[in-house]
């Protein structure tokens, strides 16, 4: 089964208890089709960056769930029926990345840098002469 990732945006005027409820009926139509919830996250209200069938904000629902691709379409068949539902967005997730620790170079460090005179950047007058020092 592949990993999927969807964000769900509701109507503003859903009192919690319909949230819920519609929560629900999402667990239900991907454990009916042999998928499997493992995150659902109600994010709350949320300003919307436009608006969306007239409305300025909306409550999110994010979902993780695994399943096949009979789960996703009819969850997708679902969000496009239910009118309390006004934009949602499956995707496939991807295998995360493990994130490198970013290298952190303290004031010691920076001044126990040898330079010599082979690394020593070379300077050059505007006639074309070289003022480096000779080794």
């Amino acid at each position: 089964m592949v990993t999927y990732e969807s964000t769900v945006i509701c109507s503003p005027e859903l009192p919690a208890e319909k949230i819920d409820e519609l929560v629900e009926k999402i667990r239900k139509i991907v454990e009916d089709t042999k998928g499997q919830i493992l995150i659902i996250q109600q994010l709350g209200k949320k300003r919307l960056a436009y608006p969306i069938k007239k409305y300025r904000e909306g409550s999110y629902v994010y979902i993780e769930l695994s399943g096949t691709g009979e789960s996703i379409s009819a969850l997708d068949n679902f969000f496009k029926v239910n009118d309390t539902i006004i934009r949602s967005l499956t995707v496939k997730a991807g295998k995360k990345k493990p994130v490198k620790p970013a290298v952190i170079v303290t004031e010691e460090q920076k001044q126990q840098v040898p330079t010599d005179a082979a690394t020593a950047p070379q300077e050059v007058t505007t006639d074309g002469t070289d003022k480096s020092p000779v080794a």
